[in-house]
């Protein structure tokens, strides 16, 4: 009976000597506006908007920035966003490098897929070539038709055909512009490719 009072009796005598002990004592300081050194065991007001220290027990110190102007606020908000896009970037030319390396084997290939892409779109354009050809000589049958009707009034179906004519023949001119451009955009395309092919797959020399 005694050893349990004994045992109570230490545990209070712990508890108390734990609730005695100070807390660990900081200290925090800054120089204001006029150049005073502020400190106190809290924050002083006069540090609020200001670069300040904290000490701590086994002198530990801790340095705290300024709050951010809304100016900085803004040219740190920039800086993050171009550095996460030149990150996305990064990505993003690293994923097209390994595609590249994974769809040929050689800078041969590439001239080979380059090669079917331009057929592709010179076959498109002959097409139209074809198509705009037979508009506008369509389009001439209906200008000879059309001298008929000099002092009379054009019949609507003729007019209907002329403008189905004028239509085909805009069109037609438009697809062969188009891909005149996608023919040299494959050219354009297929020659960084190789060259970014050459870069991936030649070793440095010395190496």
């Amino acid at each position: 009976m005694s050893n349990k009072r004994l045992a109570i009796g230490l545990s209070a005598a712990v508890l108390a000597a734990a609730f005695a002990l100070p807390a660990a004592a900081r200290t925090f300081c800054c120089t204001d506006k006029s150049g005073r050194k502020i400190c106190g065991d809290i924050l002083p007001e006069q540090c609020e908007d200001r670069a300040y220290k904290e000490f701590g027990d086994k002198g530990k110190i801790r340095n705290v920035e300024a709050p951010l102007t809304p100016e900085q606020k803004a040219q740190r908000e920039a800086e993050e966003a171009r550095k996460k896009e030149a990150e996305r970037m990064a990505a993003e030319q690293r994923r097209k490098d390994q595609a590249l390396l994974n769809t040929y084997t050689g800078e041969k290939e590439i001239d080979i897929a380059r090669d079917r892409a331009i057929a592709d779109h010179e076959a498109l354009a002959k097409q139209a070539r074809e198509k705009y050809e037979r508009a506008a000589k369509r389009r001439q049958q209906l200008d000879k038709e059309l001298e008929f009707y000099a002092k009379k009034p054009v019949p609507p179906d003729l007019k209907a055909q002329i403008k189905e004519a004028e239509t085909e023949i805009v069109a037609q001119q438009k697809l062969m512009d188009d891909k005149k451009k996608d023919v040299e955009a494959t050219r354009a395309k297929f020659e960084d490719d190789k060259k970014r092919y050459r870069e991936l797959t030649t070793k440095p020399a010395g190496r």
